[in-house]
């Protein structure tokens, strides 16, 4: 990361305050790249409208509010999903056994604050403060939110949340409590996508293990396009149901 001044000053922005263009974030030869603005609120309107405009909220404890729309962005293409074959296979015994579930929306909370208190490499604390818990809590309150859960013999065993706006789908983060449990709940989303035309999940930031998955970088400006498109589009019912599995397993689609 670059270590020189930024090009220009970091808009500050007031509760209520709309937005600058994305194009404004901050460039590879600044600090911070993709950097958009700090301050304003964490309430639903200033999120929806954040994520309406594929800006997310990103920061630490001691941080003000950090807003950003990095360039290019890390996307999954719901078509592109790799389904690993070891998974598939782990995916068809559990549920041969009856010991499988994928359940949405059930714990929100629950998964939420699982995902902010597991500990990961490269990190020495968490972007999901108390605060944001708060915020997306609200928001699945109000249906933006969603959780993807994995449940394993009855227990709650790993899962993610997103966010969804019309055809737009924003995963936010991850957790697991047993082996492969956060991929299948990735799978089971990727699988509901499918079903209703969803085309792209959203993942912001570029890791080795999205792109092993089949995550690939998109370049901002096609990124905006396809998000002013899917919002034209209405926004599903968030239920999970078995028949979702046959968009992923009945595909020969597994890699080893």
């Amino acid at each position: 990361m670059s270590q020189s001044p930024p090009n220009r000053a970091l808009p500050w922005l007031e509760p209520g305050q709309a937005f600058p263009p994305v194009e404004e974030a901050w460039k590879e030869t600044d600090p911070a790249p993709g950097l958009l603005a700090a301050g304003g609120v964490l309430d639903v309107p200033t999120l929806v409208a954040a994520y309406s405009r594929g800006i997310f909220p990103w920061y630490s404890a001691g941080q003000p509010i950090l807003w950003w729309s990095t360039d290019p962005r890390m996307v999954l293409e719901t078509a592109a999903f790799r389904l690993h074959r070891s998974l598939r296979k782990t995916i068809m015994r559990l549920l041969r056994e009856g010991r499988l579930e994928v359940r949405f929306d059930h714990g929100f909370e629950r998964v939420i604050k699982a995902c902010a208190h597991t500990v990961r490499d490269g990190q020495s604390g968490t972007w999901i403060l108390p605060a944001m818990v708060d915020a997306y809590v609200r928001l699945h309150q109000t249906g933006v939110a969603h959780s993807v859960e994995t449940w394993i013999d009855g227990e709650l065993a790993g899962g993610l949340y997103c966010i969804n706006l019309g055809a737009m789908v924003y995963g936010e983060s991850m957790f697991s409590r047993r082996s492969d449990a956060s991929k299948i709940a990735l799978a089971a989303l990727v699988g509901f996508c499918r079903a209703h035309a969803l085309p792209l999940i959203d993942c912001q930031q570029n890791t080795a293990h999205l792109a092993s998955l089949g995550g690939k970088l998109m370049a901002r400006d096609a990124f905006s396009r396809h998000v002013r498109m899917a919002l034209l589009h209405p926004t599903p019912r968030w239920n999970f149901t078995p028949i979702y599995w046959q968009h992923i397993l009945s595909e020969d689609g597994s890699q080893a």
